[in-house]
């Protein structure tokens, strides 16, 4: 169980780095899948929950990622590296 924990507080801390929309929906989507997954299993104690827990966990998860990223503060590094404002 410390392990599952170890694992889910770096993913959180990862995907909270992201800037790109689609790095972020994917990013939410594996963390939301990957928590309901677990806790549809634990709750309903067989495999068919934690599918439905994962699917529905993936889905809650992309739209609360893409719904909480910063808008409007995008940077990208030019080939020279320079950092530009780019559209989010």
């Amino acid at each position: 169980m410390g392990k599952i924990l170890a694992i889910a507080v770096l993913g959180l801390m990862l995907a909270g780095c992201e800037t790109a929309r689609q790095d972020r929906q994917l990013g939410g989507a594996l963390l939301g899948g990957a928590a309901g997954g677990v806790i549809g299993g634990v709750a309903s104690n067989s495999v068919g929950g934690a599918l439905v827990g994962g699917v529905l966990g993936a889905g809650v998860g992309a739209i609360i990622a893409d719904e909480t990223r910063p808008r409007g503060r995008c940077y990208r590094r030019t080939s020279t590296g320079r950092l530009v404002r780019a559209r989010c």
